[in-house]
């Protein structure tokens, strides 16, 4: 049985990582949608990934321009390779543009890990991609028991959904031992991370998030920055409102997930944080909305604040004196295991 499986950005390499090495005959195919050196390359070399067999170098674009660039590359080695299945992970442009070319393919099965996840907003260009990416599949990987029934509610027949667990904690099962025995820093940090186009590219709202943030009390904020942050950033002149943060170059996988651990809170826009910091019982504060985990917010671990200054202000001060574990007998370490299990022999 041949292998295709995709990557595009951050969160792919990630979900990946414990995978790739059960699959027998694999392909890696890197869209290139991450293309800055420490948003990619630096997980392959972290995470013992193979290096890619294709790397499409797509690069920024908006929505449309990425996805369609990223078919019309992607089908040829598709028609060339003649893969039996082609694994998508998570809600990235890559994941919607590979599942669309798949669709149009006989012969070819489609298996998205992290399915059924819904924010219930479609004004989010990630809800749209797992939908549609959701209702192409024939084989539905759920990390949770909401996330089939979400895929149920929407019609999806029951046969082609499979609850495993969430594979990214397969990465953290798998380097625990260097987790865990890792110097933890002092004073005791605030993980700090901001990407998310709402959040960065309206001065006045990138300015009143910085702002609060700059400003917490003993907050101790460390800010592996993102390469179109700090962009918006420096075009926006807003560089004195980090002032009282130590912002540095992003963190490889091991060393974001140590810092991780060893904070004691979490402030984020981004979706996956939301499920390690849950894992590891950190608050976390989410600058969004809406989330696509709403398990993390019914155990109490995860609390949305928008870009609410007072809320965010309020929520920080209270989520330091309290530590939630969530606790799921899937997070075991296996989910890559029961994947390869049913991708081989259903």
């Amino acid at each position: 049985m041949k292998f295709i499986t995709v990557v595009g950005a951050r969160p792919n390499f990630v979900k990946i990582a414990p995978l790739v090495k059960y699959l027998p005959d694999n392909i890696i195919v890197h869209t290139g949608q991450h293309y800055d050196y420490n948003m990619s390359k630096v997980f392959f070399e972290g995470m013992d990934i193979p290096e890619p067999t294709y790397n499409l170098n797509v690069g920024s674009g908006t929505h449309t321009e990425q996805t369609s660039t990223i078919m019309s590359l992607f089908e040829p080695i598709c028609v060339k390779e003649k893969p039996d299945i082609v694994i998508v992970v998570g809600d990235v442009n890559s994941t919607l543009a590979c599942s669309l070319v798949v669709s149009k393919m006989d012969n070819v099965k489609l298996a998205h890990i992290e399915s059924g996840e819904r924010s219930f907003d479609r004004s989010m260009p990630e809800e749209i991609n797992r939908v549609i990416t959701d209702h192409i599949s024939d084989y539905l990987f759920c990390s949770t028991k909401d996330a089939m029934y979400n895929l149920l509610h929407e019609g999806i027949s029951n046969d082609k959904i499979y609850h495993v667990g969430n594979i990214v904690i397969d990465n953290i099962v798998k380097y625990k031992d260097i987790i865990d025995n890792t110097i933890k820093p002092s004073p005791q940090h605030t993980l700090f991370t901001l990407h998310r186009p709402f959040n960065t590219d309206n001065r006045e709202q990138l300015k009143n998030i910085l702002q609060c943030i700059n400003e917490l009390e003993n907050a101790n904020i460390l800010f592996p920055i993102h390469p179109r942050t700090r962009a918006k950033i420096d075009k926006y002149g807003l560089q004195e409102h980090t002032s009282n943060m130590k912002v540095i170059e992003p963190l490889n996988y091991l060393e974001f997930i140590t810092s991780l651990k060893n904070a004691k809170c979490m402030i984020t826009d981004s979706g996956g944080i939301q499920v390690e910091s849950a894992y590891f019982g950190v608050p976390c504060i989410t600058l969004r909305d809406n989330t696509e985990h709403i398990f993390t917010l019914k155990s109490g671990v995860n609390v949305l604040v928008g870009s609410d200054i007072e809320k965010i202000q309020s929520e920080f001060y209270k989520s330091i004196k309290i530590k939630k574990r969530i606790y799921d007998s899937l997070w075991d370490g296996k989910v890559s295991e029961r994947i390869k299990e049913i991708l081989i022999n259903v």
